[in-house]
């Protein structure tokens, strides 16, 4: 009787389910990239490079860097101390902090925006107050940055949260009984076994942030100049039909993504590298017959 295995596949499936992956990428991420790139450069490298030099431009691209800078650290200290939380101990509302967690995955950032319009805005429920206060939230830095947080957050801590499950309490529990402090056994113990995944969920993190366009469109109030980060000045350049500022606007973008993209792919090889390696330190059993 001839057995056939259920995961070994004919040469002729692999090759229509490998061409069909590789022709899906070209089309829908490939083509787009290369687009941008030649859009940019149509008109020569003078025309490219004048038009990252203008001031607005210049602007828009400080300001998404600083959005990103300031979100990074929210994000890091949310990410671990969530996934620290959920992996680690046992509370009451552990499930409604998980689900919590994944809200800006099932939310639109545009009614994430409208949300915290509702919120901070001139007729809002805190809005009467910070007027008051002469606290300016919405159309200004402060909402540009809770709208990207919000945004944000979920990526540092879903990415931790099954890695720290795999890797249970035990050695936690050794590092208490012979005598570390909390932060000792964070920094000495916790923090080395999660530092991959740590660094991947910041990239995927920041990548996010330098990229969001929904909510921060909506909080931002598209003051040019002032509130627009790189992706909005991109939709404006393009709205005012100046092709080579808005492609050259987004090839910095792209250029971000594929350095970022870059950074994954190494962060990746690195841990599959470590836990092949630690697998390889393992003892083997031996079973007996």
């Amino acid at each position: 009787m001839k057995v056939r295995r259920a995961a070994v596949e004919t040469p002729a499936v692999r090759w229509t389910l490998t061409a069909i992956g590789v022709g899906f990428l070209i089309f829908f991420l490939g083509l787009p990239l290369i687009a941008v790139f030649v859009e940019a450069f149509r008109s020569g490298w003078a025309p490219y490079w004048e038009a990252l030099q203008e001031k607005d431009t210049l602007h828009a691209v400080g300001l998404t860097v600083l959005v990103a800078v300031i979100v990074l650290p929210f994000n890091i200290a949310f990410g671990v101390a969530a996934a620290w939380a959920i992996a680690k101990f046992e509370f009451w509302g552990k499930s409604l902090l998980t689900t919590l967690i994944d809200l800006p995955f099932a939310v639109s950032p545009v009614v994430a925006g409208l949300l915290f319009i509702l919120i901070f805005g001139a007729n809002g429920w805190m809005g009467p107050w910070l007027q008051s206060h002469d606290i300016k939230i919405i159309f200004a830095l402060p909402g540009m940055i809770i709208a990207t947080l919000f945004i944000t957050f979920p990526y540092i801590a879903r990415e931790l949260i099954p890695l720290m499950q795999a890797q249970g309490r035990e050695e936690e529990e050794a590092a208490v009984s012979l005598g570390a402090t909390g932060f000792q056994m964070f920094w000495r113990v916790t923090l080395p076994n999660i530092k991959w995944g740590l660094l991947y969920g910041v990239i995927l993190a920041n990548a996010r942030a330098m990229g969001e366009f929904g909510a921060v469109s909506v909080v931002s109030g598209h003051i040019r100049g002032e509130t627009n980060t790189l992706p909005l000045h991109v939709e404006i350049l393009y709205n005012e039909y100046n092709s080579v500022g808005a492609f050259a606007a987004a090839s910095v973008l792209a250029l971000l993504a594929l350095v970022t993209l870059i950074a994954k792919t190494i962060v990746e090889w690195r841990m599959a590298k470590e836990t092949e390696m630690l697998n390889a330190a393992l003892p083997t059993e031996k079973t007996a017959s």
